[in-house]
């Protein structure tokens, strides 16, 4: 089953905050990975502990994307945060951010 990938409101300003050659590959990885089984743990894609921010998150070099499967509509990928990661710091919106 195909999911459909939808982005809060709040990403596209986190995306557009992002360096212009990173959005590409970004975008380019989420529907190649968030598209057929997202729930299915991988390399790169993890289930989180509880936190405000999301409960899996997908990994893409030093970025990170934060989404959840929709419970009210099973079909639907929603993204939540996306950040960059820079040491044992992540940084949303130029905002420092503790999971």
């Amino acid at each position: 089953m195909a999911y459909r990938i939808e982005f809060a409101k709040s990403v596209i300003n986190q995306i557009k905050a992002l360096p212009a050659y990173q959005r590409p590959r970004l975008l380019k990885s989420i529907e190649e990975q968030l598209t057929y089984e997202p729930l299915q743990e991988t390399r790169n894609r993890k289930p989180l502990r509880p936190n405000p921010l999301a409960p899996w998150e997908l990994r893409i070099g030093e970025l990170r994307v934060f989404y959840e499967v929709c419970e009210d509509e099973p079909d639907v990928v929603r993204i939540l945060a996306v950040g960059q990661k820079k040491g044992n710091r992540l940084i949303i919106a130029g905002k420092e951010i503790q999971l």
